[in-house]
């Protein structure tokens, strides 16, 4: 049987492109370029929780890295830098190699150094803890909204909910709509380009993982500002557009999560500005809503002009 330290140096030990000390020793050694600021994060993927035990192992290694680029992205920060403990129930070979080759794919296309971890033996459980980096003073955070800032999500949010749908046999999707939805669920596309251009233009932001709705209550609640959400205006009809049940689409939309696209707020002398960011990304931007001077307050606003509160909301591991 292989060790710890084996595996290790066969499927987790890869040369590093900016970091001066990197896997094999107590610690990493990092250099921060002059006048950036460090955002740090860590996530954790726990079998039976976050995915199906039996996931393809190289779709896997691709979203444990890829979820946490996508919380440096909402912050507008470029990554870095990561760890990756894994807790493992065996030291099964040909499933470390394909997670391994998932994770690094993920890591090249960001431009992430992995630089240290930890084995163990247990239950199948990823974390990763990323670090990246951005000028000082330019982070956006979820407390920076205001009264009357659009709020805007990128992407197509609702296909990762609609995959999972489709494995858990709730719905059946046709092949071309069904490939996209578990595509979405199990290879994320992290925003970093956009939250990249989102600096200095964007108000407050984060990822959505838990649901738009559930989501977009932490930007409430932390800039102490309401919403209205219009539902007419939502990028509902990709999702309808295959026979998927319009009640069922709205809430994957809303609710769904996963989804790892950027919810954000932006005064709205910023549209210009974000109609020509969405051109140069050739990524869809939907306006959605509006936030209101009434903290925490969210509204819907259906298609005769009534106010509902909402009746969905984000996923909670404790709930």
């Amino acid at each position: 049987m292989p060790s710890e330290f084996d595996l290790i140096r066969r499927h987790f030990t890869r040369a590093a492109v900016h970091t001066d000390l990197a896997v094999g020793d107590d610690a990493a050694l990092l250099r921060p370029r002059a006048g950036m600021q460090l955002a740090i994060s860590t996530d954790m993927l726990v079998a039976g929780t976050h995915f199906f035990p039996d996931t393809d192992a190289n779709a896997l290694g691709w979203k444990t890295l890829a979820v946490n680029v996508s919380d440096l992205a909402a912050m507008g920060a470029e990554p870095r830098w990561a760890t990756l403990a894994l807790a493992l129930p065996a030291a099964d070979e040909d499933w470390l190699a394909a997670f391994a080759d998932g994770f690094f794919a993920c890591a090249l296309r960001y431009g992430v150094d992995l630089v240290g971890g930890d084995t163990t033996r247990g239950p199948l459980t990823l974390s990763v803890t990323i670090a990246g980096e951005l000028p000082a003073g330019e982070a956006i955070t979820r407390a920076g909204a205001a009264p009357g800032d659009d709020i805007w999500i990128s992407g197509q949010p609702g296909l990762a909910a609609l995959g999972l749908a489709e494995l858990r046999g709730q719905v059946s999707l046709p092949g071309s709509c069904r490939d996209r939805c578990l595509n979405a669920l199990h290879r994320p596309v992290p925003r970093v380009e956009l939250g990249l251009a989102l600096r200095g233009v964007a108000s407050a932001m984060l990822d959505v993982s838990d649901g738009l709705l559930g989501d977009l209550g932490h930007i409430l609640e932390r800039s102490d500002v309401g919403a209205i959400v219009e539902l007419d205006t939502l990028p509902l009809p990709p999702l309808t557009q295959h026979g998927v049940d319009p009640v069922l689409a709205r809430r994957c939309l809303l609710a769904g999560g996963d989804d790892y696209e950027l919810l954000f707020t932006a005064p709205p002398a910023q549209r210009s500005a974000l109609a020509a960011v969405a051109d140069h990304l050739a990524l869809p931007l939907t306006r959605i809503g509006t936030t209101s001077a009434t903290p925490g307050e969210l509204r819907l606003r259906e298609n005769d002009g009534r106010l509902i509160p909402p009746l969905l909301g984000g996923y909670d591991h404790f709930a």
